[in-house]
């Protein structure tokens, strides 16, 4: 039972080093995660389709 208080009161000391990220900064990393997710998709998608034309030309 030592050990669990110990470990919580150890894991609020180290809550309280870390340094929050502001809403500003969040909001500007989601926005370029969702940009380059839609991109990525588009790409995967172009060659997804270009892929499927090559083999169907093939066969």
């Amino acid at each position: 039972m030592k050990k669990l208080i110990r470990y919580f009161k150890e894991s609020h000391i180290e809550l309280k080093k870390v340094v929050w990220p502001t809403r500003d900064e969040v909001l500007t990393s989601t926005k370029v995660v969702l940009i380059s997710t839609a991109i990525f998709a588009l790409v995967l998608g172009l060659v997804d389709f270009l892929l499927v034309q090559g083999v169907d030309l093939l066969f």
